[in-house]
């Protein structure tokens, strides 16, 4: 075993337990949601606790004690310059809005990068103790299950996840619903993408869009549906890894349909 796969092998099982004890605090704050403090960032829509806080707080000294030359980016916390050559993208709870409503369509997000390259993706549905991971290059799972997109389903009779809490873009994705509509298509949305995109790996979704996302969003997910045969949009590739971009991600078999409905706002890469 090389130093390199050694020490990609060394963060995915450090990562593994390090979500599933962030998931566990989060489910804590979970079941008693109606009694945190809820605040706003840039949006009304945009909300955060201290569930929030205090599960990334958790999850970075995790990283620190047992990692401590790697780098760091968090939503809460932002980032933290590492002197390795590997990098943690963590949010501690995707779905916030959904989480403060009591709903359980959230779940806590981890991606390692090597050398600037997403080499590892966990997504951990705490409420359902599903812990979906993927390694480069070494497929997708959900515990200890292979998982994979669809491999028959199309628009017509597939479900496909659209996602949309910018106003900027609300008559753009108006005509991307109606269009998938119009294809015959169901249009859900379950207010996390990093568990979207878990959805579209594990075949749930055909397929996914959202515009003006976050790295620590999505790289996870899409690793997840890259690892599963899916399709995905390189994300970094217009925004690098701090700007905002969009998400697509679908089976192969409706990427053509899917690209056309959305229009020119995403192509898979």
């Amino acid at each position: 075993m090389t130093d390199t796969v050694r020490e990609r092998a060394d963060r995915l099982s450090a990562a593994k337990t390090i979500i599933r004890q962030a998931g566990a605090v989060a489910l804590d704050y979970f079941e008693r949601y109606d009694m945190l403090e809820v605040q706003s960032k840039r949006t009304a829509q945009d909300l955060f606790s201290e569930a929030d806080t205090n599960v990334e707080r958790l999850i970075r000294t995790a990283i620190a004690e047992q990692f401590p030359c790697d780098g760091l980016v968090g939503e809460e916390y932002g980032k933290q310059e590492g002197t390795s050559t590997w990098q943690w993208v963590i949010d501690p709870i995707d779905g916030t809005s959904c989480f403060l409503h009591g709903l359980p369509t959230w779940c806590v997000v981890i991606a390692v990068l090597e050398n600037g390259v997403p080499v590892l993706g966990l997504t951990y549905d705490a409420c359902r103790d599903h812990l979906y991971w993927a390694a480069l290059g070494e497929g997708a799972w959900r515990n200890d299950a292979r998982i994979r997109v669809h491999p028959r389903a199309v628009i017509a009779d597939g479900l496909t996840a659209i996602g949309g809490s910018n106003a900027v873009y609300s008559a753009q994705l108006g005509g991307i619903i109606e269009r998938l509509l119009a294809a015959g298509g169901s249009y859900m949305r379950n207010g996390s993408t990093a568990l979207t995109l878990a959805h579209v790996a594990a075949g749930h979704y055909v397929g996914y869009f959202q515009p003006l996302l976050n790295s620590w969003d999505c790289l996870a997910g899409l690793l997840l549906v890259s690892e599963a045969g899916g399709v995905t949009k390189d994300f970094m590739a217009d925004t690098g890894l701090y700007g905002r971009g969009d998400v697509f991600a679908c089976a192969p078999q409706v990427a053509t349909e899917l690209e056309e409905i959305v229009g020119s706002t995403a192509s898979p890469r």
